[in-house]
């Protein structure tokens, strides 16, 4: 197994919107109550005096979505200001990034991938799960301002949806030829909307490379990330397309990171959360930063004998949780 140095950590459970991959139409959420979320200083003790000195020197903010938790810039200063960080990073829909983008890149993040899903609106509304006025245009927006602000790598990621979004492949693929921008497709998992999931299907990512290789060609690529994407490029492109093929390919022998939850439960899978450990409550119990720490090691002891492929048998038990619930 690799060295386990990447901690994702969920914000907020809450999100502006309601995608179609994340959760079904007209769900209802037990969402987390604000007293048991992570305190900015139990989050930043945590990074500090447990999880650096366990290794871990790669961070990205994820949520639900990151923007909507107040106080995130002073978070994304405080673990960017750790000597020992090696990377921060986020995920976002971007629909707040406009007005944020300027102060997040001077508080020291510095890399962002962007949900982006569709190139139309209408479709982009419907998988966003908006009924109201479009949302799209203002998620371009803050895709712009983060091009202009200087995050690099941007990353756009595109979760794929057979009878939904896949006819946008080439059009998505091209936002990599004249822009230094990093598009990556990512297969539907049965995560938050296992109905959609058995009723449409995935598409492979081997379909998709076929696509763009009778358009343009496929040469590898690379760029500077912590995730499972298989990276690729267009010939002559400033960008390139990345590829993460959970569904098709088992990459849990690839696998550096685990994820801690808005409420402080850190997981060590993204489907099993055997072994998970409610930091929040042993925090505001008083325990020690180096009793926690064991256990962390523990944990990464017991990471090495999970396997992503443990879906096929149903035995993770989570595929009604949200992407949010889980941590991102």
């Amino acid at each position: 197994m690799n060295r386990v140095d990447y901690l994702r950590i969920s914000l907020i459970d809450r999100c502006n919107f309601q995608c179609q991959y994340c959760m079904p139409e007209g769900a209802e959420l037990d969402y987390i109550q604000q007293q048991d979320v992570l305190t900015h200083d139990e989050l930043i003790t945590l990074v500090r005096e447990v999880f650096i000195p366990c290794g871990f020197t790669r961070f990205r903010l994820t949520g639900g979505e990151p923007l909507l938790r107040r106080g995130v810039v002073d978070i994304v200063r405080s673990i960017a200001n750790c000597p020992e960080t090696e990377d921060l990073s986020m995920t976002t829909n971007a629909f707040l990034l406009a007005g944020m983008a300027h102060d997040l890149y001077d508080a020291g993040l510095r890399r962002i991938n962007i949900s982006l899903d569709s190139l139309e609106p209408e479709t982009f509304d419907r998988m966003s799960g908006n009924r109201g006025r479009s949302r799209w245009q203002q998620v371009w927006n803050g895709i712009q301002t983060a091009h202009r602000v200087g995050f690099n790598p941007l990353k756009l990621n595109v979760v794929v949806i057979p009878g939904i979004n896949d006819h946008e492949i080439l059009d998505l693929a091209a936002l990599s030829i004249e822009r230094e921008w990093h598009v990556r497709f990512i297969e539907f998992m049965p995560i938050g909307n296992a109905g959609l999931f058995n009723h449409s299907g995935w598409v492979n990512s081997e379909d998709l490379r076929q696509q763009i290789r009778q358009r343009w060609g496929l040469t590898e690529g690379q760029v500077r990330g912590n995730g499972p994407a298989d990276v690729f490029q267009i010939p002559g492109a400033r960008g390139t397309l990345g590829f993460i093929s959970q569904m098709s390919e088992c990459f849990c022998d690839r696998c550096n990171r685990m994820r801690l939850s808005a409420d402080g439960w850190l997981r060590p899978c993204l489907l099993n959360e055997t072994g998970q450990i409610d930091f929040r409550t042993a925090l505001r119990s008083g325990i020690s930063p180096s009793t926690l720490q064991a256990q962390v090691q523990q944990l990464l002891t017991f990471k090495s004998e999970i396997n992503f492929k443990q879906r096929e048998s149903g035995t993770t038990g989570i595929y009604g949780r949200t992407m949010s619930q889980i941590g991102g």
